[in-house]
C-alpha cells in the first residue's frame, strides 16, 4: 500500500510542525542557559545543578527533531510513507504522553507551565493525527509505482542482533536500577513525581528507556522478517542508541573515566563498555537502515540463517515445489506432482539511556 497525495501532504504539514514545537523548546533552553554548552551538559549529566539553568528538554526532544525532519521529507518522497506516519505518530504519543500528568504539578512558573501544557496536547493530537493520515490514507500500488519495502535479508538480520543486543543491555540495566537508587524512587521513575525532577516537556527516564526498548524489540523483529515499519521503526531506535552512546562518551571524557578504567569496579567498567557498545551500534544501524529496503519474494524466502523462512516449514527445509541444497528435489508421493514429460507442478506456498 502507498499514500494518497492529500496524505502525504497532511503528514508532512504534522511533521513539520512538530519539528517546530521541538526546535522552539530547544531555542528556549538555549536562550535561557546562555548557550549549547551548558544544555549538552545538562543532557550528559556533567553540568553542576547548582550552577546551570535547567533545561526544559532532554536529547529525547533533539532525536524527535531529526525524526520529523526525516518523516516530513519521507511523507512526500517515500513509497514507505505510510509506514513513516504511523510510526513516527506513535512514538510522538508514546513519548509525550506523560506530560499530561507531569506539567500541571512541575516545579516552574506558570506562564512555563501553561505553553509546556499546549505544547504536550498539541503534540499528542499531532501524534494521533500522523496516525490517522497513515491509516485512511492508504492505496494500492499502481501499477509501475515502487512499492513499500523492508530491509534486506542481510540488513535484516544485522539489525535484528544489534537492536536486540542494545535492548538486552539497556533491559538489564533497567533491572539493576532498584538495587542501586534509594529506597522510595519507584515507581517515580517510570511516571514521574517527586523526587525526581523531570524536564518540563520530558518524559521520566524510565518511561524513554522502556520505550526505546520496545522500539528496539519490534524493529529488530520485524528487520528480521523484511517488514516495511522495520527501516523508520529502526532508524529512529538507531537514533536514539547513538544519542544514548553520545551522552555517555560525554561522561566518560568529562569524568577521565578511560584513564582509571582498570581502577574501576566491576559495574562502573560495564558500565563504560556499554555506553561505548550505544555509542558503535547506534550509528551502524541507522547505515544500515537508511540503504533502500528490498523487497522480498513471498513463497520460499530465505530466513535469517539461511533456508526458506515459510509459515509451512521449518528453518532449513525446503518449500513444496522449491529446489533443496543442491538441486536436490524432495521425494514425492505416489499420484503427485508433474506428469512425466512437462505440465504443472503443485503451486509453491506462501509463506516481531538513560540520557
Amino acid at each position: 500500500m502507498t499514500l494518497t497525495r492529500g496524505a502525504r501532504i497532511t503528514g508532512a504539514v504534522l511533521c513539520a510542525v512538530l519539528a517546530l514545537m521541538a526546535v522552539a523548546w530547544i531555542g528556549r533552553d538555549l536562550r535561557a542557559a546562555g548557550g549549547p554548552g551548558p544544555v549538552w551538559e545538562y543532557w550528559s549529566g556533567t553540568a553542576s545543578l547548582r550552577d546551570v539553568v535547567r533545561p526544559t528538554t532532554t536529547s529525547t526532544s533533539l532525536v524527535l527533531l531529526l525524526a520529523y525532519a526525516a518523516a516530513a521529507v519521507a511523507a512526500l518522497r517515500s513509497a514507505s510513507a505510510a509506514s513513516v506516519l504511523i510510526v513516527t505518530g506513535v512514538i510522538t504519543f508514546v513519548l509525550r504522553l506523560p506530560g499530561v500528568w507531569l506539567v500541571s504539578d512541575a516545579p516552574a512558573p506558570e506562564e512555563l507551565r501553561d505553553r509546556a501544557l499546549l505544547t504536550t496536547y498539541a503534540a499528542l493530537a499531532a501524534g494521533l493525527a500522523l496516525v490517522v493520515a497513515g491509516v485512511a490514507g492508504r492505496r494500492p500500488v499502481p501499477q509501475g509505482e515502487e512499492r513499500p519495502a523492508g530491509p534486506g535479508r542481510g540488513a535484516g538480520v544485522a539489525v535484528f542482533l544489534l537492536l536486540g543486543l542494545q535492548a538486552v543491555v539497556f533491559t538489564a540495566w533497567e533491572i539493576r536500577q532498584p538495587f542501586v537508587f534509594p529506597p522510595g524512587f519507584y515507581p517515580e521513575w517510570f511516571i514521574g513525581g517527586a523526587p525526581l525532577n523531570t524536564p518540563l516537556i520530558e518524559g521520566p527516564p524510565g518511561w524513554v528507556t522502556a520505550t526505546i526498548i520496545l522500539m528496539s524489540l519490534v524493529a529488530a523483529l520485524g528487520a528480521v522478517g523484511g517488514a516495511a515499519l522495520a527501516r523508520p521503526l529502526g532508524l529512529i531506535a538507531g537514533g536514539f542508541v547513538l544519542a544514548s552512546g553520545a551522552l555517555g562518551l560525554a561522561r566518560i571524557i568529562h569524568f577521565e573515566l578511560y584513564e582509571r578504567f582498570t581502577d574501576l569496579d566491576i559495574e562502573g567498567q560495564l558500565t563504560l563498555l556499554s555506553q561505548v557498545c550505544s555509542l558503535l551500534v547506534g550509528p551502524v544501524v541507522i547505515l544500515l537502515l537508511a540503504r533502500k529496503g528490498a523487497e522480498r519474494a513471498p513463497g520460499g524466502t530465505a530466513g535469517p540463517w539461511g533456508g526458506p523462512n515459510s509459515w509451512g516449514g521449518g528453518w532449513g527445509t525446503p518449500a513444496p515445489g522449491q529446489p533443496g541444497p543442491q538441486g536436490y528435489q524432495p521425494p514425492q508421493a505416489p499420484g503427485f506432482g508433474p506428469p512425466p514429460g512437462g505440465g504443472f507442478g503443485p503451486p509453491p506456498s506462501s509463506p516481531p539511556p538513560r540520557w
